[in-house]
């Protein structure tokens, strides 16, 4: 299958055409989650002339089986859970506890390492485009659009290049505005959609974080 995107610069600058409508807004904000979604927003902030900053989720994995998602935390200490997780995980009250202590920490290291002492930009009553590098289950996605919630946003546009269906769906009817660049009928990965889908690593999240920091 051919990929749609060249790497995560590339999606951010085709997702920036479809949200032209925000550029020199004074009243819009770019928020990406880390690692993956800083270059996507990054781009789409200097294209659209707004101010960027960072928004840290966390996936809460069940123990021993990380990869399955019982949920997410956000900066701010909320939390977001899948009832439908919950309901067939064993020792549902247990596993969650450890799951949210443990990323509360990293949470809080992410916080401190990508900011290196500035605030977090103000939300409230801004309009806050959220942006990741794909959508798969959309945790943490939720996390994050749950956080700015009880943060007094006055509007919250999620932007992603690539979602599966039925993610961008269910997103569209709980936030203001969907863009999604595709959403193909054959998702399996966000990975499957890129040429280059190498983690992004600490060291380039803190240079776009300068960036931003200069050009603001």
């Amino acid at each position: 299958m051919t990929t749609t995107f060249k790497d995560r610069y590339q999606a951010g600058r085709q997702l920036a055409e479809q949200l032209i409508k925000y550029q020199d807004n004074n009243q819009v904000l770019v928020l990406g989650l880390p690692r993956g979604g800083i270059p996507v927003a990054s781009e789409i902030a200097r294209h659209l002339r707004v101010p960027f900053d960072i928004f840290v989720v966390r996936k809460l994995g069940v123990p021993g089986f990380e990869e399955l998602a019982v949920g997410a935390i956000a900066s701010g200490g909320v939390r977001v859970l899948n009832p439908a997780v919950v309901a067939v995980l064993p020792d549902a009250v247990s596993a969650i506890e450890e799951a949210t202590a443990r990323e509360e920490l990293e949470v809080k290291r992410r916080e401190q390492l990508f900011r290196t002492g500035r605030p977090p930009l103000d939300v409230r009553e801004r309009i806050v485009i959220l942006v990741d590098d794909g959508l798969a289950t959309g945790a943490t996605m939720r996390a994050a659009i749950a956080a700015l919630g009880e943060r007094g946003t006055r509007r919250i546009v999620v932007a992603v290049p690539v979602g599966a269906p039925e993610t961008c769906q269910q997103l569209a009817t709980e936030v203001d505005e969907m863009v999604c660049v595709i959403s193909p009928a054959e998702f399996h990965a966000v990975g499957q959609f890129y040429d280059d889908f190498s983690q992004t690593g600490d060291d380039e999240v803190r240079e776009l974080m300068r960036r931003a920091r200069d050009d603001a």
